[in-house]
């Protein structure tokens, strides 16, 4: 979550709040501390809706990856349950039964074998989830160094320099060594031959992500597991490899069915995705499944009993609503795989049509499509040098539409994009509008004598969700 700083200046606790209701003068919204009396419930709810009013709207925002979207009754069913606690096993059985039928939907979606036992859990989002397979990497690694009789202080993780940042928090958190790979010319992502030229008897794990956040294309997950495998038959090293299918793990199976990156990899010993992503829930959900038991350490695992019962828990949080795992189920049970894939499939449609509308435009370059996840990145010819993407990005904010301009990271930090990410409600009426508004707005800028002051802002990254 984002840090936020306290601040006193040492006036009267009432004099850090501000009357914000023009028919109520007296009402005072607390800003740094808590007042000696609220305001009631009916005005604490209009004055707190007035002020999210400033806040973008939710369904043009072309940034994040996450759920913005769900049917009504979704949402009543969350209001309806998210008084439930997940993690109380023992009060909350169905719940809980709702969460391992979750599981189970998800092993077999991405193809576990029923022979090996799949296992896996629920988190607050794919971060944690990512988490969680990290410490199984590094527990099972330091198990094979201990009984090999060799140190166990230098761990380190094989990923591409795209992986999101939750992966980076890991192995800063866990004192695990980066190495990171680079990206390279039109290389913008992990390759085999860069992910195994990394690995080494310490090496955990490395990590392929099915759909990287940078231009939603996916990593060569099968070939970084054969090269992964032959590997290990030449010099004997055991590197398992771990999947971040944050966002690919709910498209990839509808749109991609062929397409082998899941357990069907004897290589793969782990998976985790975004419930919240396209998984269709909003925030926040995430899953994590390992192959088999032996995939998970058991001494990872928790044995609570003060809620009721014993229950094993593996988490780093511990109480939360169990609300978002029920409305997975919800959007399980309501779409199934045909329900998925049309709306999937609707959403690579709508991808597909922006990306080569802005292709046609004439001042932009595609670095992806969207025809692997529905997201796609472009950027500006080198011949344009009166404005920049961020000037793009500045004039669509304008209109409305939230779309991120970022640059990329080494070895390409001279490259500049925008992306859109295409979610279930955006419609193809909506992708013509944002056409016309960002043909609308590369007209004016192309219309300029001169480069617009002050548009540089080499080395911005937002919006890495």
């Amino acid at each position: 979550m984002a840090l936020s700083t306290h601040q006193q200046n040492g006036h009267h606790r009432q004099q850090q709040a501000a009357p914000v209701h023009q028919h109520h003068p007296e009402a005072l919204m607390p800003l740094r501390a808590l007042p000696d009396r609220g305001v009631g419930e009916q005005l604490s709810y209009e004055l707190i809706t007035s002020e999210l009013l400033l806040d973008g709207q939710a369904r043009l925002n072309l940034a994040t990856f996450v759920t913005t979207w769900m049917p009504s009754l979704a949402g009543r069913l969350m209001d309806e349950t998210a008084d439930k606690n997940i993690i109380d096993k023992d009060e909350y059985p169905q719940t809980a039964e709702i969460e391992a039928r979750c599981v189970n939907i998800l092993a077999d979606l991405w193809h576990a074998d029923s022979a090996e036992q799949a296992t896996g859990c629920s988190t607050t989002g794919s971060s944690e989830a990512a988490m969680l397979c990290g410490l199984a990497l590094k527990w099972r690694w330091r198990e094979r160094m201990r009984a090999a009789g060799r140190p166990t202080d230098r761990p380190n993780l094989v990923t591409g320099i795209n992986v999101q940042v939750c992966w980076e928090k890991f192995m800063r958190y866990w004192d695990v060594e980066p190495r990171l790979v680079p990206m390279e010319g039109e290389r913008f992502h992990l390759s085999a031959e860069e992910a195994v030229a990394r690995c080494d008897e310490n090496t955990i794990g490395v990590v392929g992500v099915l759909g990287s956040t940078f231009d939603g294309s996916y990593e060569p997950v099968a070939e970084i597991a054969a090269a992964l495998d032959e590997l290990q038959s030449r010099t004997g090293l055991n590197v398992p490899l771990h999947v971040d299918a944050a966002s690919g793990g709910f498209v990839a199976p509808f749109l991609q069915p062929d397409l082998e990156w899941d357990f069907r990899l004897r290589r793969v010993q782990s998976i985790n995705a975004s419930g919240h992503k396209y998984g269709l829930v909003y925030p926040g959900v995430g899953w994590a499944i390992w192959r088999d038991q032996a995939a998970l350490p058991r001494d990872l695992i928790f044995d609570v009993n003060y809620l009721g019962g014993h229950m094993p828990t593996f988490a780093l949080n511990f109480s939360r609503p169990g609300s978002e795992v029920i409305a997975q189920y919800f959007m399980f049970s309501s779409l199934g795989r045909e329900g998925y894939r049309r709306v999937m499939g609707n959403a690579q449609d709508v991808a597909l049509k922006l990306s080569a509308g802005i292709e046609e435009m004439g001042p932009y370059r595609l670095l992806t499509r969207g025809d692997e996840l529905p997201v796609f990145a472009f950027t500006l010819r080198p011949e344009v040098t009166n404005y920049t993407v961020f000037d793009v990005s500045d004039h669509l904010r304008q209109r409305g539409w939230l779309v991120p301009a970022y640059t990329f990271p080494a070895d390409r930090e001279d490259l500049s994009v925008l992306r859109i990410v295409v979610r279930a409600g955006m419609t193809l009426d909506m992708a013509d509008a944002l056409l016309a508004h960002l043909r609308e707005e590369t007209e004016m800028l192309e219309s300029l004598d001169g480069p617009l002051p002050h548009s540089k802002r080499a080395g911005l990254q937002a919006f890495r969700h």
